[in-house]
């Protein structure tokens, strides 16, 4: 019996989409459960030539690995994985590593605060989604569903994928307030599957200033 059912729940997923493709593959150095500031134990990054070319990178570590911990039966651990698509050259064969960074720094927000993502959050970045870019327009992230995976059962519960998608900042300004996955879906033709490049402009105008209410309450779901 496999020591670590949950993960390979997670590869039995992926294998349809890749069943010939060996991915890069990055394991944590200082892993959270033992201290370390690595929240996923690992992440995988998939070549693909289709629509366009990018890699697919996907999370292990969000959810239950290897044993049960959690009291929910019903979903492993926070319930998602993260995944990210970012554009590539066609002749590229080597997977950038930055993308890793930004999937743990996610990772670890939303372990060390209880608050997590769900398709439709935004948040904004101090600077460009990759440190190297510095003229990067791409400033903010939101979350998708990932499309092409949906969700699976594992042994621990269910796992949904949650995709990081790179947005420029008049694009973040224009999906807050609950207005992401409305704008993605007009921007589609543009952004299959949702592939962020890093080099691209935006792809909507500044939003007009609007009238703004005092709020209470809201922001990032807390989880007990």
């Amino acid at each position: 019996m496999s020591d670590r059912p949950g993960w390979d729940a997670i590869e039995r997923a992926l294998a349809p989409l890749y069943p010939e493709t060996e991915p890069t593959r990055w394991r944590a150095e200082h892993p959270w459960s033992l201290g370390g500031p690595d929240a996923l134990d690992g992440v995988s990054a998939y070549p693909r030539t289709d629509p366009v070319p990018h890699w697919h990178y996907v999370g292990y570590g969000m959810t239950e690995l290897y044993e049960k911990e959690w009291d929910d039966p019903e979903e492993s651990g926070w319930g998602f994985e993260f995944t990210f698509r970012l554009a590539r050259a066609a002749r590229d064969t080597a997977a950038p590593r930055w993308p890793v960074d930004l999937m743990q720094n996610l990772a670890h927000y939303v372990y060390q605060s209880g608050e997590w993502f769900t398709p439709g959050h935004t948040v904004k970045t101090n600077g460009p989604l990759a440190p190297e870019l510095a003229d990067s327009a791409i400033r903010a992230a939101g979350f998708v569903v990932d499309p092409e995976l949906g969700p699976i059962d594992t042994p621990f519960g269910r796992v949904s994928f949650l995709q990081i998608v790179g947005l420029t900042m008049p694009e973040y300004r224009t999906a807050r307030g609950g207005k992401l996955l409305a704008m993605l879906a007009g921007l589609a033709d543009r952004l299959p599957l949702y592939v962020t490049d890093m080099h691209r402009a935006t792809l909507v105008p500044e939003p007009k200033p609007q009238a703004t209410w005092p709020s209470w309450g809201g922001g990032l779901r807390g989880r007990a």
